[in-house]
């Protein structure tokens, strides 16, 4: 509307301050409409006077009711607003919008590692897996040694990174939620940038036996012997540096044939994009995630697979994703993952207020259901194919194409892990108030939504999303960058996060609902 406020539907009531540092009473931010008090960058200001219990909207969509009649002018933030009730899981629009076919883009490559069960990895990279967290501190002293002593011998391999988890003994191996946890360890060390390599470190007395994690019907069909397994209690290990030689030895074995690895041209159909936003504020839903938006309808176009998650952050936008769903099947399968979720707040006796972060709100974000619209655009407007449960592959569902929903809780690296025990073979990540994630299995392309955020933390991000807010790209022209900075990264042009080695430790997510 203005290079001071956004508006971003015709109907809206509110509009953001774009300004950094925000804007003071007084100064006119639309012809004839003045601010009555300052109101901070990322934040709502009324666009006319809205009565008590009257809807407050944005992105066309009831976000709250204002708890006192409201001045137009006014700073409308999270003290002045009541959060409206969930959307029902019963009447929803199914399969409504999924008639959507845009023209194939099938010109784009981009330099890979072809896999012998057809997937792409666009990294190189020995995974050591492990059965229990007790082997952890091992794992972690011999991966150190691997990176200093035996890494300088075999420059095609990108890494070497330990799947650490707190999982695998002390726990019901056999309970009802047990294979959740259990295909996320398992489906990581399948990821496409393993190049098909699996290696396992096992204590000996634990519950998640190499046999249970590794079972024979999920082992690739190169590895004829079955994986590689160090196990620490047995008799040939005689002390601590005997155990770290065994799993040095047997590493060196995989990196040797990882080095063999050579980049060929793949079509852009092989990647598999996982989409997330962290540290999100009122910017993410009006530059970053629209942008990525963009970029998903076309990576959708050029045959990829595009995944976006998140149930804490989608569910108050549920009727939009049945309507996208490409079936009445695949709709159902969104509703029972949320209903999945309903029932988890219950059990813990919590409600989906509890999403928004202090961060949220000082960047503008009131509540869940503001939050939850200005993540659902980065999904962009492609139909929905298919949905994953935790943890789960895409191969299990015979998904290879499209736009998949793949349920995740919000945290950050959580998500990341369950996209990676999906198949991911690259990240994308969007934030406005800015977080220091990055993957170690996965290059993580990192995308501020404001201008003052990516200058400031200018060696940490990889996008500066905040040009369209300034007016100076279009949502259209920034998803085109970052779709041909995808197909750069996946050929090997190194972000932010690998330069500065911005690796953080696997944590599983136990969606056992709390009792």
């Amino acid at each position: 509307m203005s290079q001071r406020v956004i508006k971003m539907h015709p109907t809206d009531n509110v509009a953001v301050v774009v300004a950094a540092g925000g804007l003071p009473a007084g100064m006119e931010v639309l012809p004839g409409l003045l601010l009555v008090e300052p109101v901070p960058q990322g934040h709502k200001v009324a666009l006319a006077a809205i009565a008590e219990g009257s809807a407050i909207v944005r992105y066309g969509v009831t976000i709250g009711f204002a708890k006192l009649d409201i001045t137009a002018g006014s700073w409308v933030n999270e003290n002045i607003m009541t959060m409206p009730a969930a959307v029902g899981l019963d009447n929803l629009p199914i399969a409504t919008r999924a008639g959507f076919i845009a023209e194939p883009l099938t010109q784009f490559t981009f330099e890979g590692y072809r896999n012998a069960d057809g997937t792409v990895g666009t990294r190189n990279i020995l995974a050591i897996s492990q059965t229990v967290q007790c082997v952890a501190g091992v794992v972690d002293f011999a991966v150190k040694r691997i990176r200093e002593e035996l890494l300088p011998k075999y420059p095609n391999v990108d890494g070497v990174v330990a799947l650490a988890h707190t999982y695998g003994c002390g726990v019901a191996i056999d309970a009802p939620s047990a294979p959740i946890p259990i295909r996320t360890v398992r489906n990581i060390a399948l990821n496409p940038n393993f190049g098909g390599e699996v290696m396992i470190v096992s204590l000996g007395c634990e519950k998640m036996q190499p046999a249970r994690l590794m079972p024979k019907e999920s082992i690739p069909a190169t590895l004829v012997d079955g994986p590689a397994v160090v196990c620490l209690q047995d008799e040939q290990h005689v002390g601590f540096m005997s155990m770290i030689e065994s799993i040095m030895q047997q590493a060196e074995i995989h990196l040797t044939r990882l080095n063999q690895r050579k980049r060929e041209t793949c079509p852009a159909s092989t990647l598999v994009v996982g989409m997330q936003c962290g540290g999100s504020d009122a910017f993410s839903g009006i530059t970053a995630n629209p942008a990525l938006g963009f970029a998903a309808d076309l990576l959708v176009r050029a045959g990829a697979t595009v995944m976006f998650s998140e149930n804490t952050e989608v569910r108050d936008g549920i009727d939009q994703l049945t309507s996208r769903a490409v079936n009445a099947q695949v709709a159902d399968a969104i509703i029972k993952e949320m209903e999945w979720y309903d029932n988890y707040l219950a059990a813990g006796m919590v409600d989906r207020s509890a999403n928004t972060t202090p961060g949220n709100k000082k960047g503008g974000l009131s509540n869940i259901v503001e939050k939850a619209m200005g993540s659902i655009v980065k999904s962009g407007s492609s139909p929905i194919v298919g949905v994953l449960s935790p943890g789960e592959r895409l191969s299990d569902k015979g998904i290879n194409r499209g736009l998949v929903y793949s349920s995740t809780p919000a945290s950050d690296f959580i998500c990341g892990t369950l996209q990676l025990a999906a198949g991911m073979n690259l990240h994308i990540f969007t934030t406005g108030r800015g977080t220091p994630y990055g993957l170690a299995e996965c290059p993580v392309i990192k995308v501020a939504t404001r201008t003052e955020l990516a200058q400031r933390w200018h060696d940490l991000m990889d996008v500066n999303a905040g040009r369209i807010a300034e007016g100076e790209i279009t949502i259209e022209e920034l998803g085109w960058e970052i779709f041909h900075l995808m197909l750069d990264v996946a050929s090997g042009r190194k972000t932010w996060a690998e330069k500065w080695k911005l690796h953080n430790a696997l944590v599983l997510f136990n969606p056992a609902p709390i009792t």
